[in-house]
């Protein structure tokens, strides 16, 4: 659901203040284009497929070093961190991020190409150009003198994309000894800036091997076959009616398998994706999946020639994401409303499945947000941003006083 936020909610903050730091701040965001359109061409041409992070990893770790943040370190599944101290350093902290990786495999090429005010490549929308915006953000605060009230732990992670299934997002909140002391989490993700993702569409994503005995196609004709079993599967599970409260959703994704084209195959294996931001909609729709599988798979036993063996299905859950929502009434939520709105941006909440889903189903207010001018046609070969420098400036603004507004907010 896309919502467009109500006007009661944008009022004047005293924490923005156009006072002389803030200015020479923004200042500095417009004097930083060029070093940041520089710093976005460099990331990008350093691949980051999916859990092959870790060169590109390097690289931010080198610049945040550079930059001064505190206790920089790379976390034991690749995660760079970096602190910039605030004020109250006994305060939860504001941990702000962006994904290394993006979902292309090794061997693309990321070259980038520019075009006038549009820079193309794999990748560099979702999400490398918010990773350059991290670093123009902790130079607009050296610029401007600007203490954030309480830490801000800048983090650039792993792990978001497909079956990455937001693995350095969820270690932060797990075994990193960094999750008792977030607060609230801010990540960028992506060139769509009147954007706010307050909730976290959930997903469970199965990957199902239909086993049977396999034989010749014509000599063991008649015997079962796990490629009827799958088909059944599909059959069963686009036979659902998804609820219509909260939008949900299933896919057959992937399928493989099979020898030969005169054999019965004795392997096949499907990818089964499945989404919803209401978790109990999403539990009925996976429920009703598993059983439709052990319904496939019985009655294609029951329909041919179990002689040589029968059909089995083991499903492996591939993927698992939870749902949840930050309110709207979230001070963290009306502040980067309030400051988008200023902006002039029509900013809108909605739901979608980022490395927020995390920090969300925990109870921890959490955002994701847009940073530039605008991205388009992610995670395509011909992705491409715009890097106009009114546009460009205007939402790296627009996302740093996000970033200094959140971390007035009192917990």
């Amino acid at each position: 659901m896309i919502r467009t936020f109500a006007l009661s909610l944008l009022l004047a903050s005293p924490a923005l203040a156009q006072s002389a730091n803030l200015k020479a701040a923004h200042a500095q965001i417009a004097a930083d284009y060029d070093r940041t359109i520089a710093e976005l061409i460099e990331l990008t041409e350093i691949p980051a497929p999916p859990f092959k992070e870790s060169a590109r990893g390097q690289r931010m770790a080198e610049k945040f070093k550079a930059l001064g943040l505190s206790d920089v370190h790379i976390d034991d599944v690749g995660n760079v961190i970096g602190i910039r101290p605030g004020k109250d350093r006994a305060a939860k902290a504001l941990m702000v991020a962006a994904h290394l990786d993006t979902v292309f495999p090794e061997g693309t090429v990321t070259k980038v190409r520019r075009e006038g005010d549009t820079l193309h490549a794999p990748g560099i929308g979702d999400t490398t150009v918010t990773l350059a915006a991290l670093l123009a953000f902790v130079r607009a605060m050296d610029a401007g003198s600007i203490t954030p009230a309480r830490d801000i732990i800048f983090v650039a992670n792993v792990g978001e994309e497909g079956q990455g299934d937001l693995r350095g997002v969820r270690h932060l909140f797990g075994a990193s000894p960094l999750k008792a002391r977030i607060g609230d989490f801010i990540s960028f993700d992506g060139s769509n800036v009147a954007r706010i993702v307050n909730g976290g569409v959930g997903s469970r994503r199965y990957r199902v091997a239909f086993k049977g005995p396999g034989g010749h196609s014509y000599g063991a004709f008649g015997i079962v076959n796990p490629m009827a079993a799958m088909a059944g599967t599909v059959q069963g599970m686009y036979r659902i009616v998804p609820p219509t409260d909260v939008k949900t959703t299933f896919a057959a994704s992937t399928i493989a398998g099979g020898t030969s084209v005169n054999s019965i195959p004795n392997l096949i294996l499907a990818e089964f994706d499945m989404r919803s931001a209401s978790t109990a909609n999403l539990k009925a729709l996976e429920t009703q999946f598993l059983k439709i599988i052990e319904d496939s798979v019985a009655a294609e036993n029951a329909a041919r020639d179990t002689r040589y063996g029968k059909i089995s299905a083991t499903p492996e859950l591939i993927g698992d994401r939870p749902a949840g929502t930050t309110p709207e009434t979230d001070p963290l939520v009306r502040a980067a409303a309030r400051i988008l709105t200023a902006g002039g941006y029509d900013a809108q909440t909605m739901a979608s499945s980022t490395d927020s889903n995390i920090p969300i189903s925990l109870g921890i207010p959490a955002i994701t947000l847009g940073a530039g001018g605008g991205g388009f046609r992610a995670h395509a070969l011909d992705e491409y941003v715009n890097v106009e420098k009114g546009a460009f400036v205007k939402g790296l603004t627009a996302g740093f006083d996000i970033v200094v507004e959140a971390a007035s907010i009192k917990r």
